[in-house]
């Protein structure tokens, strides 16, 4: 048996490769993703290795719990046991070879056109002090050009952030810490290994006292490096170093842990890039397993009487079972090698592909782990071997003397209605949990595992009574598309040209009916393969439209809430809520021309119900200039200390009414409190999750006393493009803030759909890709089986033409099953879930995406016409007394 699974792999090479295509696809992005992630990981490891390649123990100062008073004006106390005197000290500690402090902070950086530099990420844009040794030179950031900086209004900045800014020596640099704009002239250009920086952050560096008055005070330090002497470990050393510390002031770190820290850190900034290519390689796994079943179907099909002697000469049904099963075993072996390699080209390439201007992935050699090798073989093989089961059991079901009166067997009555049953089953279960949701008020986690497991039941479903759809579906459509092409041209039979062009398009029609007829008995003629074919279409499409109808309704939803909710005209924001607004530009913009209105508003954290939610501090004398708020319950009159008000998700996640109370910690507040809460409002993404008074989050805000935003109302008739640039001049033109008008606001409330539609265009394209290898493959093993049938009607005066439109229209047929199916599905999945949407999206109504569905539906139908190119002229170039002969 082993022989005659080998001779029949080799036999139907060409056949089979469709579907170790299809295989191969799948296996691809499960082995690039499993390899990208670990040669991310190995690539961030080797980068904070080398960062901290000299550095044996990092002395920093502890940070001190609030309210002890440890933190004095500009925490200045909390870093004051970091000081010159400390270095000495650590200096002469046995073992440490040198001693490097360091005075680190975050600094964002405006490129040379004014346009903020790689702003948003703080923990990328670093900022620090060049501290020379005694040679004139900081061995950790080595001059490339200029020199160093010798003053308050010097700067350097390493070669990347020079190279991406545009910036040369002897420019002036706009930059911000925290608050007010800074301006520093470039002298000098360093290079750095540093893998927060070359992963698309930025660094500029100061003189020591710029520094220490920047990021600590004057005299102090933020953290010290100690590299060991020879001979000496780096947690021993640690130990000795700790030893002389003040124990509740200051601790050692080794170098190796700051190493781990900051590669754990950085691999789960991006963590996020190998999600999307996981659920690609399971779609496309789930798909191409649909071809599987239809390639090893339509192989047993043809070889039954193969089998059937197989049986009468003795083999056992086990045996056959076990014949075919190997034939899929060779299969998804060739696949798992060509999907392995693949792979490896996708991990290759997919930082290159990921990475942008303001996030750049870390690059370095492949790592292949056994992971991805065993999950190449388990996925390959295993998915094939899973798809061939049922066609080696129907295989083996088929008796001998049977199979050897007929070649094929159609599906008995008793199997149809099993089958009916079982799918209609699924439908209704399917259906009934997705309705079940449309009294849904929330997106809970258990609403959204209803939802998933009743899409899954309801695609399922689809699939299952696909072969028992195929012939009304298709024949009612053949009768619309007939109905819709007699009434659009009512008046053919009356056209000039007289009796001999009548009678010839009287020909001509006739022709076409027969081509479409002998094209739609073909599609009908095995509805399971027709159903098999189609089902790749189906899921893709099915999801495409769902996902679509779902992004474009809560698009637009976030759309009207976000300008329903805003009073404001413009909104000048910090980048993070650990940055602030200058508070001197605070005074200049409410000073500005055309502003009528200029309300500060503070944002923090507040920790309640065991999440993280936002709080914005604002004054209830001035709110209602700028923010449009509908209060269900209670209102903000009584806002104050211990007072707070909540948005209606955050109300109904904790159980609590207007005059209730929740326990909270707000910022950097010592520790749980009772707030009570004076009113409820519908959520409004500019109010954030809370509102308090601005005066107790400002008190408990990272940076105490800032604002981290300026909501302003402009006079009516006021130039919306010179008001943002007076606004923005009012700033500073700090890179630290934003200025933002309402339609950006608006847009910016809805970009985070942006993943959703690179999602749906990418399950299209799987889709697309494995129907047309599906469709190729269909049609040439069904062209194979006719081929004596192909000859018949060549002989009967059917030409080339002909033949290739009968099988163009078949393919065709073929896919807009799929495609109306998978879109019925899709939307009523898609009305279901909306459901929940609309629990946590007030607003949230029904959206068909008409030009999205119209391109799902074209792509569909031209996947099947290009699908057929091949099989059609393999067809079309049959000799007709060979084609008879031969079959």
């Amino acid at each position: 048996m082993l022989k005659t699974a080998l001779r029949n792999v080799l036999a139907h090479k060409a056949r089979l490769a469709m579907t170790v295509l299809a295989v191969c696809l799948g296996v691809a992005f499960v082995t690039g993703t499993l390899v990208f992630a670990d040669s991310s990981a190995a690539a961030y490891r080797a980068a904070a290795a080398r960062d901290f390649a000299d550095i044996a123990v990092t002395v920093t100062a502890k940070e001190q719990p609030p309210g002890t008073g440890a933190a004095g004006k500009d925490g200045a106390a909390q870093d004051a046991v970091l000081d010159d005197s400390l270095v000495r000290k650590l200096a002469g500690v046995p073992g440490v070879a040198a001693v490097r402090p360091a005075a680190d902070g975050s600094a964002t950086l405006n490129a040379a056109d004014g346009s903020p530099l790689r702003a948003g990420k703080a923990w990328a844009n670093l900022a620090g002090a060049y501290l020379p040794d005694k040679k004139g030179a900081d061995s950790r950031y080595p001059l490339a050009e200029g020199r160093a900086p010798s003053g308050a209004g010097e700067l350097l900045v390493d070669s990347g952030t020079a190279a991406a800014g545009k910036l040369k020596i002897g420019d002036t640099v706009t930059l911000a810490t925290d608050g007010p704009v800074l301006k520093k002239r470039l002298v000098g250009i360093v290079t750095t290994t540093d893998s927060r920086v070359t992963a698309g952050g930025t660094l500029a560096l100061f003189d020591r006292a710029t520094a220490q008055r920047l990021f600590a005070s004057p005299g102090h330090y933020t953290s010290i490096d100690l590299s060991a002497a020879s001979g000496t470990d780096q947690f021993t050393l640690a130990d000795r170093v700790g030893a002389v510390l003040p124990a509740d002031r200051a601790e050692a770190t080794s170098g190796a842990a700051r190493a781990a820290q900051q590669s754990t850190y950085l691999d789960t900034l991006t963590r996020g890039h190998q999600k999307m290519p996981t659920i690609f390689a399971a779609v496309s796994l789930f798909i191409g397993s649909f071809l599987i079943v239809n390639t090893f179907t339509m192989l047993v099909s043809r070889r039954t009487r193969e089998i059937a002697l197989l049986r009468a000469i003795g083999s056992s049904r086990r045996q056959v079972v076990r014949s075919v099963l190997c034939e899929a075993a060779l299969v998804g072996l060739a696949a798992s090698a060509a999907g392995f390699v693949l792979g490896l080209g996708i991990a290759s390439v997919l930082p290159h592909l990921l990475s942008t201007s303001q996030d750049t992935l870390p690059q370095g050699p492949l790592v292949i782990g056994p992971l991805p090798v065993v999950a190449a073989l388990g996925v390959g093989v295993g998915v094939t071997v899973l798809a061939a089961w049922l066609p080696s059991r129907r295989a083996a079901k088929v008796a001998p003397l049977e199979a050897l009166r007929s070649s094929e067997q159609p599906p008995s009555a008793t199997a149809s209605r099993v089958r009916g049953a079982t799918g209609l089953g699924l439908l209704v279960l399917g259906a009934g949990l997705l309705v079940a949701l449309t009294g849904a008020e929330d997106a809970s986690e258990a609403n959204l595992q209803q939802a998933l497991l009743g899409c899954a039941l309801l695609v399922t479903a689809l699939i299952v009574l696909a072969p028992l759809l195929a012939a009304p579906v298709i024949r009612l459509g053949e009768r619309l598309s007939g109905a819709v092409g007699r009434s659009g041209d009512p008046a053919a039979a009356d056209r000039s040209g007289g009796p001999a062009a009548a009678n010839g398009r009287a020909r001509g029609s006739a022709r076409s009916r027969v081509i479409a007829r002998l094209a739609r008995e073909n599609a009908l003629r095995d509805p399971r393969r027709t159903a098999a074919t189609a089902s790749a279409l189906l899921i893709s499409t099915a999801l495409v439209a769902g996902l679509a109808v779902i992004g474009t309704s809560a698009g637009r939803a976030l759309d009207r809430q976000a300008a329903a909710g805003l009073g404001a005209d413009y909104v000048i924001g910090s980048r993070t809520s650990t940055t602030a607004v200058d508070p001197a530009a605070v005074r200049r913009v409410a000073g500005t021309d055309g502003v009528r209105t200029a309300v500060p508003v503070a944002d923090s954290t507040l920790f309640v119900g065991g999440g993280v939610r936002e709080i914005s501090g604002v004054d209830p004398a001035t709110v209602d200039d700028v923010l449009d708020l509908d209060f269900t319950s209670g209102s903000l009159k009584d806002l104050g200390p211990g007072r707070i008000a909540l948005s209606a998700t955050a109300a109904r996640e904790q159980g609590v009414r207007a005059g209730g109370t929740v326990t909270a910690r707000m910022g950097t507040g010592r520790g749980f409190e009772r707030y009570t809460v004076v009113g409820v409002y519908r959520d409004n993404p500019t109010a954030h999750d809370a509102l308090g008074a601005r005066a107790e989050v400002q008190r408990h805000a990272f940076s105490p006393g800032s604002v981290q935003r300026i909501l302003v109302r402009t006079d009516d008739g006021a130039d919306p493009a010179a008001t943002a640039d007076r606004l923005r001049a009012a700033t500073g033109h700090s890179p630290l803030v934003q200025v933002k008008d309402r339609e950006e606001i608006v847009d910016e409330a809805a970009g985070s759909l942006g993943d959703l539609l690179t999602l749906m265009y990418g399950l299209l394209a799987i889709g697309v890709v494995i129907s047309l290898l599906g469709i190729v493959n269909t049609l040439a093993m069904s062209v194979s089986e006719r081929t004596r049938e192909i000859g018949v009607l060549r002989a009967v005066g059917m030409d080339r033409a002909g033949i290739r439109r009968m099988i163009r229209r078949e393919s065709v047929t073929v896919a807009a099953f799929g495609t109306l199916l998978g879109l019925a599905g899709g939307l009523f999945g898609a009305w279901a879930v909306g459901s929940l949407t609309s629990g946590a999206l007030p607003g949230y109504t029904l959206t068909l995406p008409w030009g999205t569905l119209l391109l799902v539906c074209l792509v569909s139908l031209a996947t099947g016409a290009a699908a057929a190119a091949l099989p059609a002229r393999r067809a079309a170039a049959l000799s007709p007394l060979e084609a008879v002969a031969e079959g």
